[in-house]
């Protein structure tokens, strides 16, 4: 077996060397300050993705700052004392690359893909904006008006509605329900001060982490990276460690995650319904992640799906049809999704319940499980064929579970996923506080699993 086990965040001076997948070389480097820098050698490429992370999302923040975490990721881009907001964008222009940002609830991502002579530039440019950046008084005005046009543009969107309100039911009053992007109130309310001191407490050397996939030096990179953050002003102390990730485990109800099912019926003018159904799923690093891919494979991760056949090919009820799982350092969400006429609801709600008991009671055949397992393997290493996707995984990994499986022993894990395995998973899910939400042109509350709720348009 071959892994890359990063364990403890670790002290600068700590490296890590391990050879992968088809030549593959992963590194690993604490740098004064805590900060982490890890690249994957790839043979034969000429193009590089690099990620500058910061281990803080919506999560993350404080009453009174709750959306600042995605402000920001706005607001960097907007200038530094050294760069303004054109000479940004245009430095990745000038020579064909591309840069992006994601904020996410347990992280924040500034990233870019260009040419390896490339490397430095970028290298240059997201460090100065993620030690350097201004957050402008006008910039901060002018950038609040677009985040509440992008708010009200996903709030057109009855797919995102549904969605984001699911992901509010499955977490209930935890961090981890409250939507990324803040909402329209908390984003009017939320001053420049509080995420500027955001800013400040959360953008810091130990909690930034530089991953980079495809042609790339690693010493060159670390020497690279120290010059731009000192150039940005960051003081570093050498014998300052990385921040402790986060902590896994059960999340207690206290915390405010609900523990009776409920159900939500939004109202939208749409012509088609947006249902989902499940609730809490398992933690990023849960050792039963592999068997979750299968039976997502197997219940609704494709054509050949149950769900795909029984909702959509045998009763034409639906034309998108699928199960999801999303997971964080300490808990998950599991659930299914149908768009239907409103007329339909009843019955695809019936159909998503029956085929996810049918799973949770029956153990899958041979066929169906090597065909589950078969579609998890060509998806993981297609993906990983774009070093962007290689990037990523390095940042998740060192910010979650620390635990950076090769390819080959991924593949081995999933393999080893049994028919009973998928049961039992399937049934320990089904068991949890089951959540629906149902966004269409209703008047009254749907028919519920629980506590009703409705909610109108303002």
């Amino acid at each position: 077996m071959t892994e890359l086990i990063l364990g403890p965040a670790g002290s600068p001076g700590t490296e890590l060397t391990v050879e992968t997948d088809a030549g593959a070389v992963v590194r690993r480097s604490v740098l004064p300050g805590g900060i982490r820098v890890l690249t994957e050698a790839m043979p034969g490429q000429r193009s590089v993705a690099v990620g500058a992370w910061v281990a803080v999302g919506s999560r993350d923040e404080t009453d009174g700052h709750h959306g600042s975490t995605h402000f920001l990721e706005h607001l960097l881009f907007k200038g530094t004392p050294s760069r303004d907001a054109m000479q940004i964008a245009s430095a990745f222009d000038a020579v064909g690359g591309e840069a992006n940002a994601a904020t996410g609830k347990e992280h924040t991502c500034y990233f870019a893909r260009v040419l390896d002579a490339d490397l430095p530039m970028a290298v240059e440019v997201i460090t100065d904006m993620v030690t350097s950046a201004v957050l402008d008084a006008d910039e901060f005005a002018s950038e609040r008006e677009v985040i509440l046009e992008e708010i009200a543009m996903n709030e057109d969107d009855p797919g995102d509605v549904a969605h984001e309100r699911f992901s509010a039911q499955v977490f209930g009053d935890h961090a981890l329900g409250r939507p990324i992007g803040g909402t329209p109130q908390t984003i009017r309310a939320v001053p420049r001060e509080a995420v500027l001191e955001h800013y400040r407490r959360t953008y810091v050397p130990s909690e930034l982490v530089v991953t980079a996939a495809g042609s790339v030096d690693h010493d060159a990179l670390c020497a690279q990276v120290l010059a731009a953050v000192r150039s940005g002003g960051w003081s570093l102390d050498p014998a300052a460690g990385p921040a402790p990730r986060r902590r896994a485990g059960e999340i207690p109800p206290a915390s405010g995650i609900p523990t009776t099912p409920s159900t939500l019926t939004v109202h939208r003018r749409t012509e088609q319904a947006n249902v989902l159904l499940g609730g809490l799923g398992l933690p990023a690093g849960d050792a039963r992640r592999f068997d979750l891919a299968v039976l997502n494979a197997v219940l609704g991760g494709s054509m050949s799906s149950r769900l795909f056949q029984e909702v959509r090919e045998k009763r034409g009820l639906a034309y998108a049809v699928y199960s999801f799982s999303g997971g964080f350092a300490d808990a998950g969400m599991f659930g299914l999704y149908a768009g239907c006429a409103p007329g339909k609801v009843e019955q695809v709600v019936d159909l998503l319940e029956e085929q996810w008991r049918l799973l949770a009671t029956e153990p899958i055949g041979n066929e169906e499980l090597a065909r589950g397992i078969g579609q998890v393997c060509g998806q993981l290493v297609l993906g990983l064929e774009d070093n962007g996707s290689r990037m990523s995984r390095l940042g998740r990994t060192e910010i979650s579970t620390g635990e950076l499986l090769t390819v080959t022993e991924t593949l081995e894990r999933v393999r080893a996923v049994r028919a009973e395995d998928v049961r039992a998973l399937a049934s320990d899910l089904l068991e949890r506080p089951r959540h629906l939400t149902v966004v269409g042109p209703f008047e009254e509350a749907f028919r519920g699993q629980g506590r009703l709720e409705t909610e109108r348009a303002a």
